[in-house]
């Protein structure tokens, strides 16, 4: 099985490719300085030859895509409508890696895939579009929705957290904020799990099972680090100002799963404590 990643140098695309690289496929990694995700011949030409297309290529500055929607569109939804385009002409298939911010944050239960929509921010609203876009390309098309990503090839929560707290001392975490931290080499076995398996296509939601806090996993990520937890204090989101407004709940449910005979993600804590020391190792 031949595959196309997207989006390939980041922190997401990265693990994608050597996760199907270790499984034995075929993989073209395609980056930003590679392929121009909005360029139509560009994407045209790429895709041919391959039998998956994973896009993992985003605009993920949520605060910019505020006063930047249109770049943000650009990116989030145009460019998954011309992969999807492509990979219908073509019989391959398309798989568009989405986010929880497509969801309005004031659940009380987990979203479950089939959830309506209901964005609230720029970002959201672009991501959503992109949804759209890949499903309308046919029935095998899939989104795969995941949450809170850290990894070690990039920015993160855990690398920016553990930093901070050894500069500093000390730092204030958002208490009222309750997500899924997920590993990225978790969300990229899922992709390769439910293309193995031959899932139909639709929604899956790639998250870690559990919930935490953004305090909570703070304090999970300073004692990794070696420092007191006790140094992260709890605030409120009322306290930080931001351009976006910030789901606070973003807990994704994973029904699907079960129906197509794949594993879902352990539990956050679990899977971070086997993370931990890959992703807070010192640079090379």
């Amino acid at each position: 099985m031949r595959w196309l990643v997207t989006g390939s140098a980041g922190m997401l695309g990265t693990d994608v490719v050597a996760t199907l690289r270790a499984a034995g496929a075929e993989v073209t990694a395609a980056d930003r300085t590679t392929l121009d995700v909005l360029d139509v011949d560009a994407v045209a030409a790429a895709v041919p030859g391959h039998d998956v297309v994973v896009n993992c290529a985003a605009w993920t500055k949520v605060d910019d895509a505020e006063t930047q929607e249109p770049d943000a569109f650009a990116l989030n939804a145009v460019a998954p409508s011309l992969l999807a385009a492509a990979s219908r002409r073509n019989g391959a298939r398309l798989i568009q890696i989405s986010t929880d911010y497509v969801f309005d944050g004031h659940a009380t239960q987990p979203y479950a895939e089939d959830g309506p929509v209901a964005p609230r921010s720029a970002y959201g609203r672009t991501k959503a579009a992109g949804e759209w876009a890949t499903l309308a390309g046919g029935p095998d098309a899939m989104v795969v929705r995941t949450a809170w990503l850290y990894g070690r090839n990039g920015s993160c929560f855990p690398r920016t957290i553990a930093r901070v707290a050894a500069e500093r001392g000390g730092l204030d975490v958002v208490d009222d904020q309750v997500g899924q931290p997920t590993w990225t080499k978790d969300v990229a076995r899922v992709v390769l799990d439910l293309v193995t398996a031959g899932a139909p296509g639709g929604i899956y939601h790639a998250t870690s099972q559990g919930t935490a806090s953004w305090f909570e996993f703070a304090r999970a990520v300073v004692a990794a680090a070696g420092l007191d937890p006790e140094i992260v204090r709890p605030t409120t989101s009322d306290r930080l100002t931001r351009p976006a407004p910030r789901p606070p709940y973003s807990v994704l449910g994973h029904d699907r799963f079960a129906d197509v005979g794949v594993a879902p993600v352990a539990d956050w804590a679990q899977r971070w404590e086997a993370a931990a020391a890959e992703v807070l190792a010192p640079e090379q």
